[in-house]
């Protein structure tokens, strides 16, 4: 297997807060984690990192002790009523946690406006050494690789990339030979899980597998080896698997995010 950073998204874990999350990446064996600095919904639960000054310093505490990094931190909505300059304080403490990469998910119809946002989120982002992706996600308004590809291109920022999740991947049945024509340098992380049964027809059942129930990867139908063997070599992989049956039936946050590690470096292993 080669060696590559193999970090814990906070959905996986969304749970605990964030300087719990650093702890159980320490002890469950990963390199890096994210970090969630803005809710992806109003309902959940939230830490807020960028106001509580407190909780902040805990976190780079923890990162400090354990030497866990941090690779992304999320969610920046790019809306029709967005200001781009709103996200500044967001991004001070993505640069502060040492992150390099920044989440971001367009939710504006009008893609003009939308790859507009993301040239100036880009500009804002490279005063922090921050390289935002677009996450395509079929509910949104990047709804799948060749939307978000094309919003990149035309935002022609040197730092933009795109963000290829698996699940997401599969559900907006983007394609193999469209992601081998997306240039290496727009694919800095990937996010990685398995997706089991046939695509849902309906967008809300679509949304909550993606909230709430992911596979392991090898667990699900996905051709994991084929998304692998298409991105960029030795890419850094956020493994992003919310798995709530899990939760409910009491299997804990560390639990969760070895057996995501094991799953994930048997894959590898498969790949080698």
């Amino acid at each position: 297997m080669s060696e590559r950073i193999l970090s814990l998204a906070a959905l996986t874990v969304l749970e605990l807060p964030p300087p719990e999350m650093v702890e159980v990446a320490a002890r469950a064996g990963y390199s890096h984690v994210g970090l969630r600095l803005l809710p992806a919904t109003p309902e959940e639960h939230h830490f807020p990192l960028v106001a509580d000054a407190a909780l902040r310093g805990q976190t780079l505490q923890r990162l400090r002790d354990t030497g866990i990094r941090v690779l992304d931190v999320e969610i920046l909505r790019l809306k029709a009523e967005t200001r781009v300059s709103d996200f500044e304080a967001i991004l001070a403490v993505g640069a502060e946690c040492g992150a390099s990469e920044l989440l971001v998910a367009g939710n504006d119809p009008d893609e003009a406006r939308l790859s507009d946002n993301f040239a100036a989120l880009c500009d804002l982002s490279e005063q922090y050494g921050l390289h935002p992706h677009l996450e395509f996600m079929p509910w949104t308004d990047a709804r799948d690789l060749t939307q978000a590809a094309r919003i990149v291109a035309a935002a022609g920022r040197a730092n933009g990339c795109v963000l290829v999740d698996a699940f997401h991947f599969d559900r907006s049945a983007s394609r193999l030979q469209d992601l081998a024509a997306v240039p290496t340098e727009r694919l800095r992380y990937a996010q990685l899980c398995d997706v089991a049964g046939p695509r849902p027809q309906d967008m809300d059942e679509i949304l909550r597998q993606a909230r709430n129930e992911r596979r392991f990867p090898g667990d699900g139908d996905c051709d994991l080896l084929g998304l692998l063997g298409t991105l960029p070599a030795n890419i850094p992989l956020s493994l992003e698997i919310p798995t709530r049956q899990l939760m409910e039936q009491g299997v804990s946050a560390l639990q969760r995010a070895r057996m995501a590690l094991e799953k994930t470096r048997q894959l590898l292993d498969r790949q080698s």
